[in-house]
């Protein structure tokens, strides 16, 4: 099948299936957050819970383009994703799924809300320092994209500081706003084995649905981006680059991105900012006269995606360039044609077909509807010292699905986790003050956080190098 050999073939369907086993278990982990208020205050059975938000994860990941996926492949150095030994990319994705596996199963073992994202990425960062001691790559630390590690952590840093503050914002709104009898009943700790007035439990319910929605519009992405860097690395001339008909409509932006940059005034630049500028021209070169070839074979194609890439990133670079000067219509044609996920060249290369889409949201579904308890009690109970009130549950979820929401349309990867969790430490802090919180907890939460990016990186390194020698 595909003209692989049959070692080469297992190997590929066992990367899918862990592919789609992290989505599982993301499911599982990060989508306990979800469905921790609704079940912790009675609004809905664990049953009808998790079916409930398993489905709403599902919507979210056909819904939700690839945006945030290919951020995540982008992490990754071009040369590496343009290797033509399908040994080397499977050491790759190998080590990126077993280093996230095992960390992501390891502390939802032990019931500590970390994140699925924070893991992912550190995984997929792992891999390009391994890459960067490889004895023949000649590129060190610029092996990994550190234009895009910096996008990233923006989103994946600021998500939880914003979704404390608007947790407690919107708890003093509340007490400021509704009157003694409405503040009674939202401020009040769940009944044991009972089900909340009716206008509250629709409130959660509806809050529990949007944090899965925008879970599945965000989390679910990184499954389609991980499963297409499996595609790309072993099957480049199938998944390297979009369809013929599609490839073709780029060719139109390649001139608009080529006037642009010959119009640059070169006289007074440096030598970082003329290779920028020589890169665009001779990749576009390359790419003028086979971007229109229906029948690329391998080498070609990854060519393309090497090419096409290269343009964006080298574009990217000039427009964050002060000494560059463009006119003002020009700066923003080339950001639309050249860097912007999903746009412009980069639909050549930023696609999912329907099929990983439908996989990922089904793995991401099921995973949904088991394992949900360890984290839901620790939502619920352990992160304050007073048990979760239904305001400070509807509070934590609306702020974590509005701050998700806005990551997903900014194209960044945001942890639902750590979004939720900060929301409903922050509402805690807002009832009682910082007193309120509980200190083991959070110091939990707290480690890690701080834990996961280094384990997960160093994880990842270690196993690619061991792969790549066993392999080379």
């Amino acid at each position: 099948m595909f003209g692989l050999e049959n070692d080469v073939f297992f190997l590929l369907f066992f990367a899918l299936f862990a592919a789609c086993v992290f989505e599982f278990i993301n499911g599982f982990h990060d989508t306990a957050n979800a469905v921790a208020t609704v079940i912790y205050t009675n609004s809905l059975k664990p049953t009808q819970a998790v079916v409930y938000s398993g489905i709403l994860n599902f919507i979210g990941v056909i819904t939700g383009g690839v945006g945030v996926g290919m951020s995540i492949v982008n992490l990754l150095p071009v040369e590496l994703l343009i290797d033509q030994d399908v040994y080397h990319s499977l050491a790759m994705v190998m080590a990126m799924l077993f280093s996230a596996i095992i960390w992501n199963f390891g502390t939802w073992y032990f019931g500590l809300p970390s994140s699925s994202s924070h893991t992912l990425i550190g995984a997929i960062m792992g891999v390009g320092l391994g890459y960067a001691l490889l004895p023949e790559n000649q590129t060190g630390a610029a092996a990994i994209n550190w234009d895009k590690v910096k996008d990233i952590f923006t989103g994946l840093l600021m998500a939880p500081v914003l979704g404390f503050a608007l947790a407690i914002f919107l708890m003093f709104i509340l007490r400021r706003t509704v009157n003694k009898n409405v503040r009674d009943q939202i401020f009040s700790e769940p009944k044991k084995n009972q089900a909340p007035p009716n206008w509250i439990r629709g409130t959660l319910i509806t809050t529990c649905g949007l944090v899965s929605f925008f879970h599945g519009k965000n989390d679910g992405q990184k499954g389609i981006g991980l499963m297409m860097l499996i595609l790309i690395g072993v099957l480049p001339s199938y998944f390297a680059i979009t369809s013929a008909k599609k490839l073709k409509d780029i060719q139109p932006d390649l001139v608009k991105i080529e006037t642009i940059v010959n119009k640059i005034d070169t006289v007074g630049l440096g030598v970082s900012e003329m290779k920028h500028i020589n890169d665009i021209k001779s990749n576009i070169t390359f790419l003028h006269p086979v971007v229109n070839q229906t029948s690329a074979d391998t080498s070609s194609k990854l060519h393309l995606r090497g090419a096409i890439l290269k343009v964006a990133s080298n574009a990217k670079k000039l427009l964050t360039d002060e000494s560059v000067s463009m006119s003002a219509a020009d700066r923003e044609t080339l950001t639309n044609l050249a860097t912007k996920e999903e746009k412009g060249i980069r639909r050549a290369t930023d696609f999912a077909p329907f099929w990983v889409i439908m996989l990922i949201s089904l793995s991401l579904g099921l995973g949904t509807m088991i394992g949900w308890k360890r984290i839901v009690v620790t939502v619920g109970e352990k992160i304050g010292k007073s048990h979760l009130t239904y305001a400070q549950g509807a509070s934590a979820e609306l702020v974590a699905a509005v701050t998700i929401g806005l990551a997903s349309g900014f194209k960044l990867p945001v942890s639902t986790t750590h979004t939720l969790s900060s929301g409903i430490a922050g509402s805690m802090v807002a009832s009682k003050g910082i007193k309120n919180l509980q200190a083991g907890t959070i110091k939990n939460i707290a480690i890690a956080w701080v834990l996961t990016l280094p384990v997960s990186m160093m994880l990842s390194a270690g196993l690619f190098l061991l792969f790549r020698f066993f392999v080379s």
